[in-house]
């Protein structure tokens, strides 16, 4: 599972760094993507805490 939420991660992660580079940070295109990265981010942070506890217990 989180072999996937990083493929995705990574795959969002560089469509913001093109579309900041080509039409700014400002730009909206930009924030959503920089919105749907952190997203993304969180989910995988609770993945892999949610992995932890169960390894754990």
């Amino acid at each position: 599972m989180s072999e996937k939420c990083l493929k995705r991660l990574e795959c969002t992660r560089e469509k913001m760094y093109r579309s900041a580079l080509e039409k700014g940070v400002l730009n909206s295109d930009t924030i959503k993507l920089s919105e749907e990265l952190d997203q993304l981010l969180n989910e995988f942070q609770y993945i892999n805490t949610d992995e932890e506890k169960s390894k754990i217990e």
